[in-house]
């Protein structure tokens, strides 16, 4: 557990780095890892889930046709429904004649059928359907362009500033894009927030109207480490893949996009994350709402605040060089009541070799109300000589 220090100080959280600097010549840990592979694609991205830092990019924010890859979101908002409540998994939709005619990839649903959510979800997620995406569209909003309106809203919350949906299959359609960077926010999202379905994205088959198709992507069968999530191809866009793995606690996604081929987005995936597992770590330095430290406070029925973060907090660095970082909190100074759980009231900064790492708001952990009219007052006074002096 890294060890902040307080009021813009910094030490060493790991003895073994202190004795090394006392007792043997010193010298400074050199980070030292090879350059990232180049790989044969348009653009790609490989991201810490936990951390969300960034490992590689190529041409990340490029805008590119994400031909199925789409369906990640289609997917997502159907997740996010059934989270909400507003859909279950046994409900039965019914299917349209647009549904059952919509060309490509499959799920063999047939016009008229009613099918059920459950069977749906994997029908997009699984096999790919076209079909299915568009029934899923249609049970959700009416109609699939008012979905891609939707699909769109949710893209702008999650910060997908390069992305425009146009349908909820990916098939090709003007100004339907998105791009690498995009992608892997969207996949973090699904993984860390939707957890109970991320495991349809490892199955390998889904057998529906007595025809059984496997999924498409191949790490699944290569790699038991990888679990998800999505490929895509189309003419325009090439060969993506979104995917993901996890190894000792330490998950990262990749996003490849205009690989050469089926086997190619396999291969170029590959070797993302293999560096990313090879030459980084990840570790969890504070948990959400761990106690990191009390700041003095004034007019307030306590006389300290309880400040930390809220939310886990994960570094994402070099192999072997958790033992290099620094922590230092930031506090502001003449903190004063009444404080509510949650206002920020300073920084917390983790930084490796003088290199800021990840910061996060410092915040208060419990709600302070204002003290007294007398203990008030006395604060006032005390505050008001410290200023002279100051």
């Amino acid at each position: 557990m890294l060890v902040p220090s307080f009021k813009k100080t910094s030490i060493f959280f790991s003895a073994l780095t202190l004795l090394t600097a006392l007792f043997i010549q010193p010298t400074q840990a050199q980070v030292m890892i090879p350059a990232a592979p180049q790989l044969a694609a348009t653009a790609w991205i490989l991201i810490d889930a936990h951390s969300g830092k960034i490992i590689t990019e190529h041409n990340a924010d490029k805008r590119i046709p994400p031909a199925s890859l789409t369906k990640m979101m289609t997917s997502y908002l159907l997740e996010y429904e059934l989270k909400q409540g507003n859909v279950a998994l046994d409900d039965q939709v019914r299917i349209s004649v647009k549904a059952w005619r919509t060309p490509g990839s499959r799920m063999f649903i047939r016009e008229g059928t009613y099918v059920s959510i459950s069977d749906l979800l994997r029908g997009v997620i699984i096999q790919s359907g076209n079909d299915a995406s568009v029934a899923v569209a249609e049970h959700l909003a009416g109609s699939e362009e008012s979905f891609a309106d939707i699909m769109n809203q949710h893209a702008r919350v999650m910060g997908m500033k390069n992305t425009q949906f146009r349908n909820a299959t990916g098939l090709p359609e003007e100004n339907h894009y998105s791009s690498a960077r995009d992608l892997a926010i969207l996949s973090r999202v699904k993984i860390l927030d939707y957890p109970e379905h991320y495991t349809i994205y490892s199955e390998r088959e889904f057998t529906y109207n007595n025809i059984t198709q496997s999924n498409r992507n191949r790490l699944l069968w290569r790699d038991n480490t990888v679990d998800g999530l999505k490929t895509g191809h189309t003419d325009d866009a090439g060969y993506c893949l979104a995917a993901s793995a996890e190894r000792e606690g330490m998950r990262l996604i990749s996003v490849v996009m205009g690989a050469r081929s089926d086997e190619g987005r396999a291969q170029e995936s590959q070797k993302l994350l293999t560096y990313g597992f090879r030459y980084f770590e990840t570790t969890r330095l504070y948990e959400q709402y761990q106690v990191l430290n009390n700041a003095k406070i004034w007019k307030g029925v306590g006389d300290t605040v309880q400040l930390g973060v809220t939310e886990d907090l994960y570094a994402t660095l070099p192999r072997g060089h958790v033992g290099d970082l620094r922590a230092e909190m930031q506090i502001n100074t003449n903190i004063k009541a009444p404080i509510s759980a949650g206002t920020q009231l300073g920084t917390l900064v983790v930084s490796l070799g003088g290199e800021i790492i990840t910061q996060k708001p410092l915040v208060a952990l419990e709600n302070i109300p204002k003290a007294g009219f007398f203990k008030s007052l006395w604060h006032s006074l005390v505050m008001f000589v410290v200023s002279l002096f100051s």
